[in-house]
């Protein structure tokens, strides 16, 4: 019989005062009690909705089933068909607005906790010692992806196991694009995204780290002397966007990219790290995303004693996954919302010294259906601190477009793509926030695979 309790099992997690002072993991995963007994709130829904949310659509109700029943290795398999990085996945993606928001018991309670146990089966199987991939026989053929973010990885994965000779070149040290450089190790810890890395390394993909295609090599190197016979770009989008309002280049200010490169990648809240990063008392983070989430929840751990997030329109707007903010605000993250800067006053020393805000009010709906912000005259306000950090978006590097013949893009940078993630240019194929923008990890993994599939059709019909 079905487990009819209307809520999930609950989530394991750290108390919120001890661990925003640490960059431990917030949530401690289900044991395989609370899996099984997760698990067995599944209906089996004879039309599983929850499938068709899932950009890289796992056969949900047939890994639960095997949870639930405790056969933990065939629930793995089950998932491991469709997604290369589960362990990350069942950490980071926004199952409540995808897999999630589709199951029936949802309707009147809470869904199945589908990333709960994704994460669960993943973090068993990379539990067991012996546990490794059989690396298919080659079939000679050679593929290049560009980048090894979870576009890249899962194209890789895809195609490595079909036989394809495939090789990842990274511009950064370590391999895992934005799992490693965005996403902190308290929500994401980089021994996880290592082993699945290590996973598709025992499929027979090849890492080479410190390769920035368009400088070290071009994509016309890679194809005409060094013999690839298709190309993915998944490069992300690591250019970073500011406002452009009075005293951005102040000492204290940051993109959230540098600011999480220097915290996540760089390991700069450690003592001895090599690579600075300021400490910073009174921290204010502009934006709504996720992305301001991490920025708000490091400044925290690496010692600030307040922490405001601003954002211009209301709290229902956010962006950013329910659970993120209200792990920021259990962890003492102060919301400004309706609020947006308009300079940075900086000290003689020209490091930041206030923000001067103003109050926003919602009117119509703009182009995206959300109500846009419009100032309210007469309310401006100066807000103490001494570090800014702007997490405002993201776009792609122009870097590959300007060393690339035939290769078109969107006026904004992302590279244009047809249904199949086909490019302008012959046997080359993007997908992920290369081509969208930024956007979430489960989603560019779905491109990555789509990707893969087109790359297959595309050296095989050239074969014939």
């Amino acid at each position: 019989m079905p487990n009819m309790s209307p809520k999930k099992t609950p989530m394991p997690s750290q108390d919120p005062k001890v661990r925003a002072r640490n960059f431990l993991e917030v949530s401690q995963g289900y044991t395989a009690e609370m899996a099984r007994e997760e698990a067995s709130r599944c209906l089996n829904c004879k039309h599983r909705p929850c499938v068709s949310g899932c950009p890289v659509h796992i056969r949900i109700p047939d890994f639960i089933a095997q949870v639930a029943k405790g056969d933990f290795d065939a629930a793995y398999d089950i998932i491991s068909d469709a997604s290369n990085l589960p362990a990350v996945c069942g950490r980071v993606c926004p199952q409540e607005s995808q897999c999630e928001k589709l199951c029936v018991r949802g309707i009147k309670g809470d869904p199945v906790g589908i990333g709960r146990l994704e994460r669960f089966v993943a973090d068993h199987h990379n539990a067991q010692p012996g546990k490794k991939l059989k690396k298919p026989v080659s079939n000679g053929r050679k593929v290049a992806v560009i980048g090894s973010g979870p576009s890249g990885l899962t194209c890789a994965g895809d195609l490595a196991k079909k036989g394809y000779e495939v090789t990842v070149f990274e511009a950064l040290h370590l391999a895992g694009g934005v799992l490693v450089y965005g996403i902190p190790e308290f929500r994401l810890p980089k021994t996880i995204v290592q082993k699945e890395v290590d996973n598709l390394i025992a499929l027979g993909v090849k890492i080479e780290t410190n390769m920035v295609i368009g400088k070290v090599l071009s994509i016309d190197e890679l194809m005409d002397e060094y013999g690839f016979e298709a190309v993915f770009i998944g490069s992300g989008a690591g250019l970073p966007r500011f406002m452009n309002i009075p005293g951005e280049n102040l000492c204290g200010v940051y993109s959230a990219n540098e600011f999480l490169t220097r915290t996540n990648l760089m390991k700069a809240y450690k003592h001895n790290a090599l690579t600075p990063i300021m400490h910073a008392k009174k921290v204010v983070v502009v934006g709504g995303g996720n992305v301001a989430m991490d920025a708000a929840r490091s400044a925290l751990r690496i010692g600030a004693e307040k922490v405001y997030i601003m954002y211009r329109r209301s709290e229902e707007e956010l962006p950013a996954r329910r659970e993120e903010v209200h792990h920021a605000k259990e962890e003492g993250v102060e919301f400004m919302m309706l609020t947006n800067p308009v300079e940075i006053l900086g000290n003689e020393d020209d490091f930041v010294k206030a923000v001067r805000c103003e109050k926003m009010a919602l009117g119509e709906p703009d182009a995206g259906g959300r109500r846009r912000p419009i100032e309210v005259p007469g309310s401006e306000f100066l807000l103490d601190a001494d570090c800014v950090i702007m997490a405002i978006g993201t776009s792609p590097n122009p870097l590959i477009k300007s060393t690339t013949e035939g290769l078109e893009t969107q006026k904004w940078g992302g590279i244009i793509v047809d249904e199949n993630g086909r490019t302008t240019r012959e046997g080359v194929f993007a997908g992920g926030d290369a081509v969208t923008g930024a956007a979430t990890v489960i989603l560019a993994m779905g491109e990555g695979k789509t990707a893969a599939k087109a790359i297959d059709e595309y050296i095989r019909n050239k074969a014939k």
